[in-house]
């Protein structure tokens, strides 16, 4: 094993990951030829080309394939291994957590968990990164250490808690005519509504339940998350459907609040799922017991 060079691995992971030589090397904070001179004593070692020109981009090949999750795995045990002794007191740990969440959390959420970990483990760096693909992979990858929200299809392996459980509310302009008086079935459905959706759709399950109560709605605007639908209402005479949580949090920061929803809605579970082979890794285990106990105060940043 004397010629056996081990950042090897860690190059073809990295250009495996970003398929560009010039993401890997900023990924592996080197140059681009330095990359570039790496991926061919790594062509060389395999006999294989590994990644090839498709277009203004370069995709891997069969064999790279075959390899990537081999390779992706002795990387991420080589790291563990040779990594020090990690403290385990909150006040010592030095690490950034990265936790996927949509807008409407962290505002219900994030400075509170913000507060906590300047005050518990000030050596933390908390990075909130978007919803958008939500898959599986990156958490058994470890590029997302916690996802919150509403969890779909997950892996069988994948650990799941609760946090709690949300009403849907109308969100109103305190200056709106829909922030005073009932708001009975028939106002809520001539409304003005504007609908979340990243994806930019105009239907969502709201419109089959008021079919069947025989309404219809209509839908003035589309926008991609919860804050621009605040901020949106906040100034006009239109309403959007948001969890309980995000309106009370948001009450606070725009002139909006929240009014019931006259329809029969199931509540919107929220629930925190991470990969177990971080169950004891001491910063990951204050991060979700913080996130859990801050769901669990008696203010009820989530209801119970």
């Amino acid at each position: 094993m004397a010629g056996l060079d081990l950042n090897l691995l860690v190059a073809l992971d990295a250009l495996l990951r970003e398929g560009s030589v010039a993401r890997a090397a900023e990924r592996l904070n080197l140059s681009a030829p330095a990359m570039s001179r790496t991926l061919t004593r790594i062509r060389t070692a395999l006999g294989d080309p590994v990644l090839v020109r498709a277009g203004q981009g370069l995709v891997p090949t069969p064999r790279a394939l075959a390899l990537r999750e081999q390779v992706r795995a002795v990387v991420r045990d080589a790291t563990a291994l040779l990594s020090p002794g990690t403290p385990t007191a909150p006040e010592r740990l030095t690490r950034t957590l990265t936790l996927r969440v949509n807008d409407g959390v962290i505002p219900l959420l994030g400075n509170a968990l913000y507060q906590r970990a300047r005050e518990e483990a000030p050596g933390l760096t908390l990075r909130f990164v978007a919803e958008g693909t939500e898959d599986v992979e990156s958490l058994r990858d470890g590029e997302v250490d916690l996802d919150i929200g509403v969890q779909g299809a997950l892996g069988p392996e994948i650990r799941v808690q609760r946090l709690g459980e949300e009403p849907s509310v109308c969100l109103v302009g305190r200056a709106s005519p829909l922030a005073k008086g009932r708001m009975t079935l028939e106002r809520f459905a001539r409304a003005e509504h504007v609908v979340v959706s990243r994806r930019g759709r105009l239907r969502t399950p709201l419109d089959a339940v008021l079919e069947e109560h025989g309404h219809e709605r209509r839908v003035t605007a589309v926008v991609p998350n919860l804050l621009a639908a605040a901020a949106l209402v906040a100034r006009t005479g239109a309403l959007a459907v948001v969890n309980g949580g995000f309106a009370r949090a948001v009450s606070t920061l725009m002139p909006v609040r929240e009014r019931p929803v006259p329809l029969p809605l199931s509540p919107i579970v929220v629930a925190q799922v991470w990969h177990p082979r971080f169950d004891r890794d001491p910063a990951h285990v204050w991060l979700r017991r913080t996130v859990k106990a801050l769901c669990d105060e008696p203010r009820r940043l989530l209801s119970p």
